[in-house]
């Protein structure tokens, strides 16, 4: 006697409901599967949304601490002032708060997981682009909007109506009547915002790793060509190639700046003769805020200005020194502050602090002077003199604009003098020092940045797929015309049409209403609705 052994016959003859036990997977897709889960936790648009989330919360730093590569000597006053945090948070790397490990590892996982969760979603969205709209429902009474009335109409001529009124909405006429859809632009323009939004990421990361910006200050009748040395200050990209500068240079000839009488800044020109080459001729430009020089990929803006006195420092031989010193503003009338130094002056070396004031008044009480006014309209120079040893052949940074006081001793006790163009202080000991005339100064940021432009449009792309994510409303509506034959008995009488319309509103169905009622106005007026007649009750019943 033969036994059937069939995977049938032994579910046959099994004492138990339980499914039978399925065999374990792979033991490569065991391994793989903590991947697939993180994977997917990663795409996910939840993780997506935390990261961007963390990412403007680690920009906070930036925002509220002094940056290194903005403002060093800002981060040196903060770890002076607070020594207990400030080397923590420089060991967290708050300081450089954009270029810290952590602040680049939440950038790269949100690009990541942007891309990972954009993929299937995109996917999915062309998908349903190429499916038609769902054929027409058997009860369409149950959807949340939804009419119903008989008319004499013929159901063709409905539903071409139908079709004029949908215009503009996806449509298929099936068996059962009219489908159409309306609001793919709503997750079209979705996705175009998250696309933009990696755009974005894109751009800046372009902007950090090949960009440059440099800024570099220029006296008038000075100029500046477009090399690393020649700048005051340099922010490069981690990956940018100085053989990629702009090769151009200009000339300072003349800065303007005018004033309100209340000392509001009006306009500021800055008079330029600019090269874009080598062997090319000089231009002139009118350089003015929010007017940058482009020349090739660079831009050049307008940041400050300030005032320069030229002075001319005689020592005890006779030996002349002429210095046009760069004076730093210190408030809104450019009360301005700077230093002389005359390190090979004969015998000891002289020093200078001054003070420079546009239009200067006097207090005749107390002698001190000030402005009351930006504008250079009654120009001055009080400053006070030193001799000594100004430690500057020593290798120690030294600001240029501050006097090291520890090895000088003051000039005629330290009275400051104050002199106007033209007027000499005779140095006690010998020497002079003599205000010839007032010049002026301007700052300049020279920036290059490739990805400014992916920024720009992808900025672009954010705004109009939020519009259209905000302000396109997903809908569906359904028509229906079935004809009957008329009342029997009725010798010519017409045929009755069964109209039913009904709506379905995914987004906004408080604006989708006024939308509903047009469409079966329309229809109405094509097919009114029948009189009702005890056979047309009877068949209602």
């Amino acid at each position: 006697m033969s036994v059937d052994t069939s995977p049938v016959a032994e579910d046959a003859t099994r004492l138990t409901t339980q499914p039978a036990p399925v065999a374990p997977p792979a033991p490569s897709r065991q391994l793989l599967a903590p991947v697939r889960r993180a994977w997917r936790q990663l795409t996910s648009m939840r993780t997506a949304l935390l990261l961007l989330f963390l990412l403007a919360l680690a920009s906070v730093p930036g925002s509220f601490l002094p940056q290194r590569n903005l403002n060093p000597v800002a981060v040196q006053d903060y770890l002076a002032a607070h020594l207990t945090l400030g080397p923590v948070l420089d060991r967290l790397g708050a300081f450089d708060a954009f270029a810290a490990p952590w602040f680049a590892a939440i950038y790269l996982l949100l690009f990541i997981s942007l891309v990972g969760c954009l993929g299937p979603r995109i996917r999915l969205h062309a998908k349903a682009l190429r499916t038609p709209p769902p054929p027409v429902p058997r009860v369409l009474s149950r959807m949340p909007a939804t009419e119903r009335w008989e008319s004499t109409a013929d159901a063709r001529a409905v539903l071409d109506e139908a079709r004029a009124a949908l215009s503009g909405w996806r449509l298929v006429e099936g068996p059962g009547g009219l489908s159409a859809e309306k609001g793919y632009l709503r997750e079209t323009g979705n996705l175009l915002f998250h696309l933009s939004l990696v755009g974005l990421l894109v751009g800046v990361a372009m902007g950090a790793l090949l960009g440059f910006k440099g800024t570099v200050l220029v006296k008038e009748g000075d100029g500046f060509a477009n090399t690393v040395f020649a700048y005051d200050d340099i922010t490069p990209g981690r990956r940018f190639d100085e053989a990629r500068l702009e090769p151009f240079s200009f000339q300072l000839e003349d800065f303007r700046a005018t004033y309100a009488e209340n000392g509001t800044a009006l306009t500021f020109n800055a008079d330029l003769q600019v090269k874009d080459g080598l062997d090319t001729r000089a231009q002139a430009y009118d350089l003015r805020v929010n007017h940058p020089l482009v020349v090739g990929g660079a831009k050049t803006y307008l940041l400050g200005h300030g005032y320069a006195p030229k002075v001319v420092v005689t020592d005890r031989e006779g030996n002349k020194l002429e210095q046009t010193v760069v004076c730093l503003p210190q408030g809104p009338q450019f009360i301005s502050t700077c230093a002389i130094k005359v390190p090979d002056a004969a015998g000891e070396q002289l020093g200078f602090e001054g003070i420079f004031t546009p239009t200067t008044v006097q207090d005749p009480e107390t002698g001190r002077v000030t402005s009351v006014h930006p504008r250079a309209d009654a120009p001055a120079l009080t400053v006070q003199g030193f001799r000594g040893d100004l430690r500057m052949d020593r290798g120690d940074p030294q600001s240029v604009y501050a006097l090291d006081k520890t090895e000088l001793k003051e000039l005629d006790g330290g009275t400051p003098r104050t002199l106007l163009p033209g007027q000499t202080w005779e140095l006690p000991g010998g020497g002079s020092l003599r205000f010839v005339e007032t010049t002026e100064w301007a700052t300049f940021q020279v920036t290059q940045d490739p990805g400014k432009l992916v920024a720009l449009v992808a900025g672009t792309g954010m705004i109009v797929g939020l519009c259209l994510s905000l302000f396109v409303r997903r809908r569906r509506v359904w028509v229906r015309a079935v004809a009957t034959p008329g009342p029997a008995g009725a010798d010519g009488a017409p045929g009755r049409t069964v109209v039913e319309v009904a709506g379905l509103a995914r987004t906004g169905a408080e604006a989708f209403a006024p939308e509903f009622q047009a469409l079966t106005t329309r229809l109405r007026t094509t097919a009114p609705e029948r009189p009702a007649t005890p056979e047309s009750r009877e068949d209602r019943t």
